[in-house]
C-alpha cells in the first residue's frame, strides 16, 4: 500500500462525479482507493496485476497536479508513459519570483506551455508551483530541458528553437523507424 498527499481542491476530480473517476481509476489501474477528503491523503492499494497498479499512485499525483483525469490515465495506455515534476519553487527566490518563473513557463496566453505540449506530443501542466509533464521518456526529458532552459533565464526564443529541433528530430527518427521493409535507403 502506498500513501499520496494531493491538494484539497484537487479531491473532487480524483473522486469524480458520482464517484465515477475513482471507480475509473480502480479498474483500469486494479488497485483500490481510499481517500480522506479532510487531509487529501489517498492510500492506493493493489488488488490485481502489480505491474499495472504501480502506475496507480502517479495517476493520482497527477490528477493532483493539475491533470484532468483522462490524461493521467494515459499512463496505464503504454509502460514507456510516465509522469515527472518540475519544482518551480527550487528555481524561485521569493514569491515575486515564483511568479515570474511560473508566467516565464506559461507564456503569453500560454502560448509557451501550448508550445511544449504541441512540439513533444507529451501533455504538459502547470498547476501550484509545478509543472508537470506526462508523456514518453524522450518527451517529458525535451519538457524538462526546456523548462530547466526558461527558469535559468534563457531567451523564449532560443528554447523555441530547441523545443523545434527536437521536434524535427523525433519526427525524422520516427520516419527512420517506420520506414516499411525492402525500401531502398
Amino acid at each position: 500500500m502506498q500513501h499520496v498527499k494531493i491538494p484539497q481542491d484537487r479531491i473532487g476530480v480524483l473522486i469524480g462525479e458520482g464517484g465515477e473517476t475513482m471507480r475509473e481509476i480502480e479498474a483500469k489501474a486494479e488497485v483500490r482507493l481510499d481517500i480522506d477528503s479532510e487531509n487529501g491523503s489517498v492510500a492506493v492499494d493493489t488488488v490485481g496485476d502489480p505491474v499495472l497498479g504501480l502506475k496507480a499512485p502517479d495517476i493520482v499525483r497527477a490528477i493532483g497536479r493539475g491533470f484532468p483525469p483522462e490524461a493521467a490515465l494515459q499512463l496505464l495506455e503504454d509502460e514507456m508513459m510516465m509522469f515527472d515534476l518540475v519544482d518551480i519553487n527550487a528555481a524561485a527566490r521569493n514569491k515575486n519570483d515564483l511568479k515570474r518563473k511560473k508566467g516565464r513557463l506559461i507564456g503569453e496566453g500560454g502560448r509557451t506551455r501550448e508550445l511544449m505540449e504541441e512540439l513533444t506530443g507529451a501533455e504538459v501542466v502547470i498547476y501550484g508551483s509545478t509543472l508537470g509533464t506526462i508523456g514518453t521518456p524522450q518527451q517529458v526529458d525535451i519538457v524538462r530541458t526546456a523548462a530547466e532552459m526558461l527558469l535559468d533565464g534563457a531567451p523564449h526564443g532560443t528554447v523555441y528553437s530547441f523545443l523545434e529541433d527536437k521536434h524535427n528530430e523525433m519526427k525524422h527518427k520516427g520516419m527512420e523507424y517506420h520506414r516499411f521493409p525492402g525500401s531502398q535507403s
